[in-house]
């Protein structure tokens, strides 16, 4: 089986730092990624640089990115998207070199209007229309659906909810739905539920899963998800990441920690794990603090182990 993981570090992960990191810090992160085997990597988002000024630089960013001519060649692989909220999001990004796009929603109606400002039902109405003008200019979508398994205000979601709400994101023609853990409190035992009642409907193919490692539970919720047929992940690199709307959700599922226990298990990810340890001295120099992650803690001084 071939685990495929959506590195989501650049953006995601960084989003949240205080930090702001440099545009050359930033390309440095993204092209050492590729070196270590990611191919799929969300490198930044089109939003109001007064809400997130971490991803300000994202058009000179991907402008920079297309100009890298290895990462054009399609032998390579290497898909690079671009988080945008709305229309002029879609258009700046479209002006900057960005061919794949990502949208991002909420399962929670108070988690929506904290965090993207309106409900969800009018959250589809903007994604419809990006997805529409996105689909013109010949743009890949992805779709995200936070507080699938529990939300910071309302606390537990609606299992029809969820189910609902993926379905209708596929429906306007998203290529997969990114099914989102935000405040790291889901159990295997809530994905086998989930993904039980989801892929019936809509199959494993379309399903990626995004969780948090806020209560250690994300490689537990990973094998949940690997005994249903899921095989399609999220993490970021070193653990990075949180929520600025959810307090005390802590980091991504860290891309070391999965790359770790997944090879142990024989499943092939592509991604070279020496590589990410290397990364932890330089991106913990950038960021100013220690990163989160276990295995990257762990093997960092080990960089020569074979899994």
């Amino acid at each position: 089986m071939k685990i495929k993981i959506v590195e989501v570090g650049p953006r995601d992960g960084l989003q949240n730092e205080k930090k702001i990191l440099s545009l050359e810090n930033k390309l440095w992160l993204i092209h050492a990624l590729v070196e270590a085997g990611l191919k799929r990597i969300e490198a930044g988002a089109f939003v109001s640089p007064n809400k997130v000024p971490q991803m300000s630089d994202s058009s000179v960013l991907f402008k920079k990115i297309n100009l890298i001519k290895p990462y054009q060649n399609p032998k390579l692989g290497v898909h690079f998207s671009a988080l945008v909220p709305n229309l002029h999001g879609l258009r700046n990004a479209r002006d900057s070199g960005v061919r794949e796009i990502a949208v991002f929603g909420s399962c929670s109606e108070s988690f929506s209007l904290k965090n993207i400002n309106c409900t969800i039902a009018e959250s589809f109405v903007r994604f419809r229309e990006v997805i529409k003008e996105s689909k013109k200019n010949k743009m890949k979508v992805r779709g995200y659906l936070s507080t699938a398994f529990g939300c910071p205000y309302e606390g537990k979601v609606s299992l029809k909810k969820v189910i609902s709400l993926t379905d209708k994101m596929l429906g306007l023609g998203v290529k997969e739905v990114s099914i989102g853990d935000t405040i790291g409190v889901a159990t295997p035992k809530q994905v086998r539920t989930l993904l039980k009642e989801l892929i019936p409907q809509i199959g494993t193919q379309k399903i990626a899963l995004h969780f948090h490692d806020t209560r250690g539970t994300a490689l537990a919720n990973v094998l949940a998800g690997l005994d249903l047929g899921i095989t399609t992940y999220d993490s970021s690199i070193g653990g990075l990441g949180g929520c600025p709307y959810a307090q005390g959700a802590s980091g991504n599922l860290a891309t070391e920690d999965l790359v770790y226990m997944l090879e142990g298990m024989g499943l092939k990810t592509g991604v070279d794990i020496n590589k990410i340890y290397s990364l932890k001295d330089p991106l913990e120099k950038m960021i100013g603090h220690v990163l989160p992650g276990r295995a990257i803690q762990a093997g960092s001084s080990h960089a020569s182990t074979q899994i």
